[in-house]
């Protein structure tokens, strides 16, 4: 039983020792979350834009615009700007 015991703790600390180094050199092998997921470069900032409508921010590449406005969609260009707030 105690040969066992030895055993488990010996086989704990070489599997510790090897999950350090391996973290330490950067080795992926034994992680399946695809091609350059470590590496990943942050997503370049997009220009951001405001529904005259609704006043829902939107990417300026998806916005509708109708002369100097912008809206979020079809339905609000037809529905043209926001009234005033009373």
């Amino acid at each position: 039983m105690k040969y066992l015991l030895v055993l488990l703790v010996l086989g704990f600390a070489l599997w510790s020792l090897l999950a350090r180094l391996r973290r330490g050199r950067g080795d992926d092998s034994g992680r399946s979350d695809g091609p350059g997921k470590g590496a990943a470069t942050p997503a370049t900032p997009v220009a951001m834009v405001e529904c005259a409508h609704c006043g829902l921010h939107l990417p300026a590449a998806d916005a509708v615009a109708e002369g100097p406005r912008l809206y979020c969609g079809d339905a609000h260009r037809r529905l043209g700007p926001a009234p005033p707030p009373l």
